[in-house]
Protein backbone atom coordinates (compact mmCIF):
# COMPACT_ATOMS: atom_id res chain seq x y z
CA UNK A 1 0.00 0.00 0.00
CA UNK A 2 2.99 2.57 0.54
CA UNK A 3 4.72 1.96 -2.20
CA UNK A 4 1.60 2.55 -4.42
CA UNK A 5 0.86 5.89 -2.62
CA UNK A 6 4.34 6.45 -3.40
CA UNK A 7 4.35 6.07 -6.53
CA UNK A 8 0.85 8.54 -6.83
CA UNK A 9 2.94 11.55 -5.01
CA UNK A 10 5.37 10.96 -7.52
CA UNK A 11 3.53 10.83 -10.03
CA UNK A 12 1.46 14.16 -9.18
CA UNK A 13 4.60 15.95 -7.91
CA UNK A 14 5.53 16.08 -11.94
CA UNK A 15 2.55 16.88 -13.27
CA UNK A 16 2.61 19.95 -10.99
CA UNK A 17 6.13 20.38 -11.73
CA UNK A 18 5.49 20.33 -15.32
CA UNK A 19 2.19 21.94 -15.79
CA UNK A 20 1.16 23.50 -12.88
CA UNK A 21 -2.48 24.48 -12.50
CA UNK A 22 -3.28 22.20 -15.41
CA UNK A 23 -1.48 19.11 -13.36
CA UNK A 24 -4.28 19.65 -10.56
CA UNK A 25 -7.17 19.27 -13.38
CA UNK A 26 -5.46 16.52 -14.90
CA UNK A 27 -5.08 14.79 -12.12
CA UNK A 28 -8.09 15.07 -10.80
CA UNK A 29 -9.88 13.91 -14.75
CA UNK A 30 -7.75 10.66 -14.27
CA UNK A 31 -9.26 10.48 -10.49
CA UNK A 32 -12.95 11.41 -11.76
CA UNK A 33 -12.65 9.17 -14.50
CA UNK A 34 -12.74 6.30 -11.86
CA UNK A 35 -8.98 5.34 -11.97
CA UNK A 36 -7.53 5.03 -8.56
CA UNK A 37 -5.79 8.41 -7.98
CA UNK A 38 -7.08 9.80 -5.16
CA UNK A 39 -7.66 13.36 -4.72
CA UNK A 40 -6.95 12.85 -1.04
CA UNK A 41 -3.13 12.74 -2.71
CA UNK A 42 -3.59 14.87 -5.70
CA UNK A 43 -5.14 17.88 -3.63
CA UNK A 44 -3.26 18.56 -0.22
CA UNK A 45 0.16 18.46 -2.58
CA UNK A 46 -1.18 21.25 -4.91
CA UNK A 47 -2.40 23.10 -1.23
CA UNK A 48 1.77 22.73 -0.51
CA UNK A 49 3.31 22.60 -4.14
CA UNK A 50 1.39 25.54 -6.26
CA UNK A 51 -0.25 27.47 -3.09
CA UNK A 52 2.17 27.50 -0.13
CA UNK A 53 5.53 28.04 -2.02
CA UNK A 54 3.84 30.66 -4.10
CA UNK A 55 2.67 32.32 -1.20
CA UNK A 56 -0.94 32.62 -2.55
CA UNK A 57 -2.85 32.76 0.75
CA UNK A 58 -6.40 32.11 0.62
CA UNK A 59 -6.97 33.25 -3.01
CA UNK A 60 -4.42 30.32 -4.38
CA UNK A 61 -6.48 27.74 -2.12
CA UNK A 62 -9.72 28.93 -3.33
CA UNK A 63 -7.77 28.69 -7.10
CA UNK A 64 -6.43 24.98 -6.19
CA UNK A 65 -9.94 24.30 -5.25
CA UNK A 66 -11.97 25.21 -8.55
CA UNK A 67 -9.62 23.72 -10.66
CA UNK A 68 -9.56 20.86 -8.84
CA UNK A 69 -13.69 20.88 -9.28
CA UNK A 70 -13.21 21.74 -12.83
CA UNK A 71 -11.01 18.60 -13.42
CA UNK A 72 -13.46 16.59 -11.24
CA UNK A 73 -16.30 17.49 -13.81
CA UNK A 74 -14.33 16.68 -17.00
CA UNK A 75 -13.25 13.19 -15.06
CA UNK A 76 -17.20 12.75 -14.11
CA UNK A 77 -18.81 13.52 -17.14
CA UNK A 78 -16.46 10.83 -19.14
CA UNK A 79 -17.45 8.59 -16.54
CA UNK A 80 -21.14 10.02 -17.34
CA UNK A 81 -21.06 9.41 -20.79
CA UNK A 82 -20.05 5.57 -21.09
CA UNK A 83 -22.80 4.95 -18.43
CA UNK A 84 -25.09 6.92 -20.99
CA UNK A 85 -24.14 5.91 -23.94
CA UNK A 86 -23.13 2.25 -23.87
CA UNK A 87 -23.71 1.26 -19.86
CA UNK A 88 -27.34 0.02 -19.35
CA UNK A 89 -27.08 -2.27 -22.32
CA UNK A 90 -24.13 -4.15 -21.31
CA UNK A 91 -24.96 -4.01 -18.11
CA UNK A 92 -28.19 -6.20 -18.83
CA UNK A 93 -26.18 -8.69 -20.73
CA UNK A 94 -22.76 -8.61 -18.59
CA UNK A 95 -23.86 -7.09 -15.46
CA UNK A 96 -24.07 -10.73 -13.45
CA UNK A 97 -20.08 -10.99 -13.76
CA UNK A 98 -19.49 -7.89 -11.68
CA UNK A 99 -22.30 -8.42 -9.29
CA UNK A 100 -24.94 -5.88 -10.92
CA UNK A 101 -29.00 -7.67 -11.22
CA UNK A 102 -31.90 -5.74 -12.93
CA UNK A 103 -33.02 -4.78 -9.72
CA UNK A 104 -29.88 -2.36 -8.79
CA UNK A 105 -30.50 -1.14 -12.50
CA UNK A 106 -34.18 -0.45 -11.59
CA UNK A 107 -33.41 0.83 -8.04
CA UNK A 108 -30.76 3.06 -9.71
CA UNK A 109 -33.24 4.55 -12.30
CA UNK A 110 -35.68 5.16 -9.51
CA UNK A 111 -33.03 6.45 -7.16
CA UNK A 112 -31.58 9.14 -9.58
CA UNK A 113 -34.81 10.32 -10.70
CA UNK A 114 -36.36 11.31 -7.47
CA UNK A 115 -32.84 12.04 -5.16
CA UNK A 116 -30.26 12.46 -8.23
CA UNK A 117 -29.40 16.30 -6.88
CA UNK A 118 -28.47 15.40 -3.37
CA UNK A 119 -27.00 11.88 -4.08
CA UNK A 120 -24.63 13.86 -6.54
CA UNK A 121 -23.84 16.57 -4.24
CA UNK A 122 -23.31 14.40 -1.43
CA UNK A 123 -21.60 11.71 -2.97
CA UNK A 124 -18.80 14.23 -4.02
CA UNK A 125 -18.05 14.64 -0.53
CA UNK A 126 -17.21 11.10 0.57
CA UNK A 127 -14.41 9.16 -0.24
CA UNK A 128 -14.22 6.58 -2.48
CA UNK A 129 -17.91 6.27 -3.41
CA UNK A 130 -17.23 10.24 -4.92
CA UNK A 131 -15.07 8.91 -7.72
CA UNK A 132 -17.87 5.92 -8.79
CA UNK A 133 -20.62 7.57 -8.74
CA UNK A 134 -21.04 9.16 -11.83
CA UNK A 135 -21.21 5.87 -14.20
CA UNK A 136 -24.55 5.10 -12.55
CA UNK A 137 -25.75 8.58 -12.84
CA UNK A 138 -25.00 7.85 -16.49
CA UNK A 139 -26.80 4.19 -16.93
CA UNK A 140 -29.91 6.23 -15.11
CA UNK A 141 -29.35 9.27 -17.60
CA UNK A 142 -29.71 11.57 -14.95
CA UNK A 143 -29.99 15.45 -16.10
CA UNK A 144 -26.57 16.07 -17.04
CA UNK A 145 -26.99 19.75 -16.07
CA UNK A 146 -28.05 19.08 -12.83
CA UNK A 147 -25.55 16.40 -12.89
CA UNK A 148 -23.06 18.84 -13.66
CA UNK A 149 -24.04 21.76 -11.31
CA UNK A 150 -24.18 19.75 -8.24
CA UNK A 151 -21.03 17.70 -9.12
CA UNK A 152 -18.74 21.21 -9.44
CA UNK A 153 -20.48 22.09 -5.89
CA UNK A 154 -19.48 19.05 -4.01
CA UNK A 155 -16.21 18.29 -5.62
CA UNK A 156 -15.35 22.67 -5.01
CA UNK A 157 -16.16 21.95 -1.00
CA UNK A 158 -14.10 18.77 -0.87
CA UNK A 159 -11.04 19.74 -2.49
CA UNK A 160 -11.28 23.60 -0.37
CA UNK A 161 -9.79 21.58 3.19
CA UNK A 162 -7.57 19.08 1.43
CA UNK A 163 -5.74 21.80 0.44
CA UNK A 164 -5.51 23.60 3.60
CA UNK A 165 -4.13 20.37 4.77
CA UNK A 166 -1.53 20.77 2.18
CA UNK A 167 -1.07 24.63 2.79
CA UNK A 168 -0.99 24.04 6.03
CA UNK A 169 1.63 20.83 6.67
CA UNK A 170 3.90 22.05 3.67
CA UNK A 171 7.17 19.78 3.47
CA UNK A 172 5.57 18.41 7.03
CA UNK A 173 3.07 16.32 4.64
CA UNK A 174 5.35 12.95 4.45
CA UNK A 175 6.01 13.24 8.14
CA UNK A 176 2.12 13.35 8.74
CA UNK A 177 1.32 10.91 6.30
CA UNK A 178 3.76 8.34 8.20
CA UNK A 179 2.07 9.06 11.58
CA UNK A 180 -1.27 8.78 10.51
CA UNK A 181 -0.14 5.34 8.75
CA UNK A 182 -1.11 3.09 11.32
CA UNK A 183 -4.86 4.08 10.18
CA UNK A 184 -4.64 2.65 6.67
CA UNK A 185 -4.58 -0.95 8.08
CA UNK A 186 -8.08 -1.24 10.35
CA UNK A 187 -9.38 1.48 7.19
CA UNK A 188 -8.80 -1.58 5.01
CA UNK A 189 -10.00 -4.10 7.24
CA UNK A 190 -13.24 -2.48 7.17
CA UNK A 191 -13.52 -2.05 3.45
CA UNK A 192 -12.88 -5.54 2.67
CA UNK A 193 -15.38 -6.46 5.36
CA UNK A 194 -17.39 -4.33 3.35
CA UNK A 195 -16.95 -5.94 0.18
CA UNK A 196 -17.39 -9.47 1.27
CA UNK A 197 -20.62 -8.50 2.96
CA UNK A 198 -21.40 -6.93 -0.57
CA UNK A 199 -20.18 -10.08 -2.50
CA UNK A 200 -21.54 -12.64 -0.58
CA UNK A 201 -25.49 -10.54 -0.51
CA UNK A 202 -25.14 -9.59 -4.59
CA UNK A 203 -24.37 -13.72 -5.11
CA UNK A 204 -27.79 -14.23 -3.36
CA UNK A 205 -29.62 -11.99 -5.80
CA UNK A 206 -28.23 -12.95 -8.53
CA UNK A 207 -29.24 -16.82 -7.41
CA UNK A 208 -32.52 -15.73 -6.94
CA UNK A 209 -32.79 -13.92 -10.22
CA UNK A 210 -31.64 -16.93 -12.45
CA UNK A 211 -34.04 -18.92 -10.50
CA UNK A 212 -36.85 -16.66 -11.37
CA UNK A 213 -35.66 -16.69 -14.94
CA UNK A 214 -35.40 -20.53 -15.44
CA UNK A 215 -39.37 -20.09 -13.50
CA UNK A 216 -40.41 -17.92 -16.39
CA UNK A 217 -38.69 -19.78 -19.19
CA UNK A 218 -39.59 -23.38 -18.29
CA UNK A 219 -43.46 -21.28 -17.99
CA UNK A 220 -43.30 -20.13 -21.01
CA UNK A 221 -41.90 -23.23 -23.03
CA UNK A 222 -44.96 -25.15 -21.45
CA UNK A 223 -47.57 -22.20 -22.64
CA UNK A 224 -45.86 -22.51 -26.02
CA UNK A 225 -45.84 -26.17 -26.42
CA UNK A 226 -49.05 -27.19 -28.81
CA UNK A 227 -51.27 -29.68 -27.18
Amino acid sequence: MQGLESTAIDFVRSLFDTLGWAGVVLAMVIESACIPLPSEVIMPLAGWMLVAEHHLGWQGILLASFWGAIGNLIGSTIAYAVGAWGGRPLIERYGRYILITRKDLNRADEWFSKRGEITTFVSRLLPVIRTFISFPAGVARMNYVRFATFSFAGAFLWCIPLTIIGYQLGPKWDDFRQKARFLDYPIVAIVLALIAWYVWHKVGELREEARQDAEAEEQHQTLSTPK
